[in-house]
């Protein structure tokens, strides 16, 4: 599922682009820590954690697509180091429960 199908069914934007970025499971955390440990490749990372760090776990797992809950800005730091490692970002209103149930299509990501 490509960035902008993730946005249409989670009522939300594209904040940063990345081409090619594809998700083919969900994991859902806000712990990082949890995701280096547990998610898996090409996943989309559902979290509230919006900053830099972010980035460099979803770059660290192989995650693709990364969605920020309840509208959460985006730092510039952040955009930057996304667009920089292919990393597209989704700013939802949803919480990280609501967005797993809209992306009910994709599995369960497992590392």
């Amino acid at each position: 599922m490509t960035a902008a199908e993730i946005a249409e069914k989670v009522g939300g934007t594209v904040a940063v682009a990345a081409d090619g970025a594809q998700a083919t499971s969900v994991y859902v955390g806000d712990l990082l820590s949890d995701v280096m440990g547990h998610a898996g490749e090409d996943c989309v990372l559902v979290t509230i954690q919006n900053h830099l760090n972010t980035i460099a776990v979803c770059t660290l797992v192989g995650c693709t697509v990364l969605v920020i809950c309840h509208s959460r800005p985006i730092p510039p730091d952040m955009a930057e180091g996304a667009a920089r490692e292919g990393v597209a970002v989704v700013v939802t209103p949803l919480s990280q429960y609501a967005v797993a149930l809209a992306l009910k299509e994709l599995p369960p990501s497992t590392h």
